[in-house]
C-alpha cells in the first residue's frame, strides 16, 4: 500500500488545485466558455429567440460595408488618443502637486482623489446638468467673463470635447499611481535642479516626467484600454437627451458624435438584435485593443528603460 502512498509534492499540488478548483470551475463557466461562444457566435446570425444559423464570415463583411462602424470606431479612437495624454498629464500635475508638504495635503488629497469614487451614472447625471447651455454651471461661469458658452451635448463639435473634460474630472486612481511613484525619486534632483536654477516648469519637465515614465507608460496602457470600453457616460447621455430614444432605433448622440464603439456593439446586440454582429465586433475590437497595446508597449520601452523601469 505504501508504493501508492502519494509524495509530498504530489499531495501539495492536488490540495492546491483542490482549493482553487472553484475559482478553476468560474473561470472556465464565466470567462472561457463565454469567450468561446462569442467566437463561434460571430459566424453566426444569432438572436435570443432564434437558435445559430451558421453565415460564415457575412457578419464581417457587413462591418466592413457599415458606415457607423467606422464612425464609431473613429469617435472611440479620439477618445482612446487624445483623453489618455491628457488625463495622465492631468494626473501627474495633481500628484506633484499633492507629494509637496503643506498644511491640509491630507484634505485636499481626499477631494481630488474623491471623483474617482463616485457612481459613473450618477457622476454623468451631474455633468449633463453642468453641461446644460442655459442653466449649466459652466456656461454661467463663462458668462462672467462675457464668453457665450457652447451647447456641449447638443453640437456634434463640441460633444466629444464635454467628454474629455468630464474625463479629467476622474483621474484620482492615476494620481495616486503617479504620486506613488513621485516619492520614490530623491530630493537630490530636485535640489540640484535647483542650484542650476532651473524654475518649476523646467523641473517638471526634466525631472518629474521623466522619473514616472516606467509608471505613465503602465498607466497610459490601462486608460487606453479604458477607453475602448467607454459606455456608461455616452449611453446616459444619449438615453438622457433624447428620452430613452425611440424603440428599435440606435442613437449616438448629434450627428452620431459620441457613438462610441462598445455603444455600437450594444446596439447591435439588444436594439437590433444582430448578436451575431455583436460578436464579431467585440472580436474585432479585441483584435485592435491587442495590437496596439503592444506597438504602444515597444514605442515606450526605451523610455521605460531610460526612466529605470525595468
Amino acid at each position: 500500500m505504501s508504493k501508492f502512498r502519494l509524495s509530498e509534492n504530489a499531495r501539495n499540488t492536488r490540495n492546491g488545485l483542490l482549493f482553487a478548483l472553484p475559482w478553476i470551475i468560474g473561470f472556465l463557466a464565466f470567462s472561457v466558455y463565454p469567450l468561446a461562444a462569442s467566437l463561434y457566435y460571430s459566424f453566426t446570425e444569432f438572436n435570443p429567440v432564434r437558435p445559430p444559423v451558421w453565415v460564415g464570415l457575412d457578419n464581417f463583411k457587413d462591418i466592413f460595408s457599415d458606415p457607423l462602424v467606422f464612425k464609431s470606431l473613429g469617435n472611440t479612437l479620439f477618445m482612446a488618443f487624445v483623453s489618455t495624454p491628457i488625463n495622465l498629464f492631468v494626473a501627474v500635475l495633481l500628484a506633484s502637486i499633492v507629494s509637496k508638504k503643506f498644511k491640509g495635503r491630507g484634505l485636499v488629497r481626499t477631494f481630488f482623489f474623491l471623483p474617482s469614487i463616485i457612481p459613473m451614472v450618477a457622476a454623468t447625471m451631474v455633468w449633463i446638468w453642468m453641461f446644460d447651455p442655459t442653466y449649466g454651471f459652466i456656461n454661467n461661469f463663462l458668462a462672467i467673463f462675457g464668453i457665450n458658452g457652447p451647447s456641449w451635448l447638443m453640437d456634434p463639435r463640441y460633444t466629444k470635447w464635454a467628454l474629455l473634460l468630464m474625463g479629467t474630472w476622474c483621474t484620482g486612481t492615476s494620481m495616486l499611481v503617479c504620486m506613488a511613484a513621485l516619492q520614490e525619486v530623491p530630493n537630490s534632483y530636485y535640489e540640484s535642479a535647483e542650484i542650476d536654477g532651473a524654475n518649476a516648469v523646467r523641473k517638471f519637465f526634466s525631472i518629474t516626467l521623466p522619473s514616472v515614465a516606467h509608471v505613465l507608460v503602465y498607466q497610459a496602457i490601462l486608460n487606453f484600454i479604458n477607453a475602448f470600453q467607454y459606455f456608461q457616460q455616452v449611453y446616459v447621455i444619449v438615453n438622457a437627451s433624447h428620452g430613452g430614444g425611440g424603440r428599435g432605433v440606435a442613437s449616438g448622440g448629434p450627428a452620431n458624435s459620441i457613438l462610441m464603439y462598445p455603444l455600437y456593439i450594444f446596439h447591435n446586440a439588444f436594439t437590433y438584435m444582430k448578436m451575431g454582429k455583436a460578436s464579431a465586433m467585440a472580436w474585432l475590437l479585441f483584435i485592435v485593443v491587442a495590437l496596439l497595446t503592444v506597438v504602444m508597449t515597444r514605442v515606450t520601452k526605451k523610455a521605460t528603460e531610460n526612466a529605470g523601469g525595468e
